[in-house]
């Protein structure tokens, strides 16, 4: 075994050490307090304008000291008159861009130029209307279309993603991207990114597998908020919260309802107040940025009033059992990562 092999191998044995050397530590839960609450919101106009002609959200807000996460799912005029409403009321409001379904909707590798086409309409349509934003939010998932494929047939979407997993891909979409980031800070916005928790391991494991097959892509910005939705894996989804909610700049929570759905690839079934009441206590233990999807979600199901006597201090069974068996994956993760490095 060569030097290089052996030190390769201890890294790897260091990064299995990392991950499990704390699995039998008691964590108590401290007194928390309540953390800044962002709700995200993603309708298409007529319902954005029913949800907003409601009389008493924009005062809940305004009581929470809650920020709005907008979706520019358009330019409608509907949208800027919400957002200016939300300007006039105080509200931290932050543009949660997104593109056309048939660009891919969310942003990735394959649509940088897209994305910096999205940003320059935003930025005129903004300026026009005279709106304020305190942040630009960039949802980083895969294609839209290729997680459809990929529900409709297993083997046909899988085959749609090995297709595309070279380097050089995203290097290109790397670099097209933080040019994007460089010209929204300097347009004087903070810059958020909405990312699923694997992000963290891919960094620490210094790999680039999972950005080149699944076309996501680890961006240095601002505020970076884990999608830690445990209504898409009910199983084991406050295990992951748990494990991962330390790691995030802020934590995302969900789902409450709305949004585009998945049939076929994740549970739809959104979350019941008792199970939203266990995620927020326990993201509060972690941080004190806290996201929630959706605000739509939360006005339908009636938890919105709920929040507002809401007992932050009250305590929570930590999933420590399921926090064990994610931290056990995430170790056994970042050997194929590690090792990705050398093969792939």
């Amino acid at each position: 075994m060569t030097a290089t092999w052996k030190t390769r191998s201890l890294n790897i044995i260091i990064g299995i050490s990392h991950y499990t050397s704390n699995i039998n530590e008691n964590i108590l839960p401290k007194r928390a307090t309540m953390p800044n609450l962002t709700f995200f919101n993603e309708l298409e106009p007529p319902k954005l304008r029913a949800l907003f002609a409601e009389d008493d959200l924009l005062k809940i807000l305004q009581d929470l000291q809650a920020g709005v996460s907008l979706g520019i799912l358009d330019f409608s005029p509907e949208r800027a008159e919400v957002a200016r409403r939300l300007n006039q009321a105080g509200i931290p409001l932050t543009a949660w861009l997104l593109l056309p379904k048939e660009q891919g909707y969310w942003f990735n590798l394959d649509n940088a130029e897209q994305a910096a086409q999205r940003y320059a309409t935003f930025k005129a349509w903004s300026e026009e209307h005279g709106l304020r934003w305190q942040a630009v939010g960039l949802d980083i998932e895969p294609d839209i279309n290729q997680l459809q494929a990929l529900a409709a047939s297993r083997l046909r979407g899988l085959r749609q993603f090995l297709r595309r997993a070279n380097r050089q891909r995203l290097e290109r979409g790397r670099e097209r991207y933080l040019d994007l980031v460089r010209r929204i800070r300097a347009d004087g916005f903070l810059v958020e990114s909405y990312q699923f928790p694997f992000i963290i391991d891919e960094r620490k494991a210094g790999s680039g597998l999972v950005q080149r097959l699944s076309g996501v892509l680890d961006l240095p910005v601002d505020r970076e908020v884990l999608m830690l939705y445990t209504s898409f894996t009910p199983s084991i989804g406050p295990g992951l919260l748990w494990s991962y909610g330390r790691q995030a700049g802020g934590i995302g929570l969900g789902s409450t309802g709305g949004g585009v759905t998945m049939e076929g690839l994740v549970n739809t079934r959104p979350l019941t107040w008792e199970q939203f009441q266990r995620d927020l206590l326990l993201a509060a233990q972690l941080s004190s940025e806290v996201y929630i999807f959706s605000l739509e979600g939360c006005a339908s199901q009636g938890f919105l009033p709920r929040l507002l006597g809401f007992h932050w201090d009250q305590p929570v069974v930590i999933p420590h059992g399921k926090a064990r068996t994610i931290r056990l994956a995430r170790a056994l993760f970042s050997v194929v990562l590690k090792l990705s490095r050398l093969f792939i």
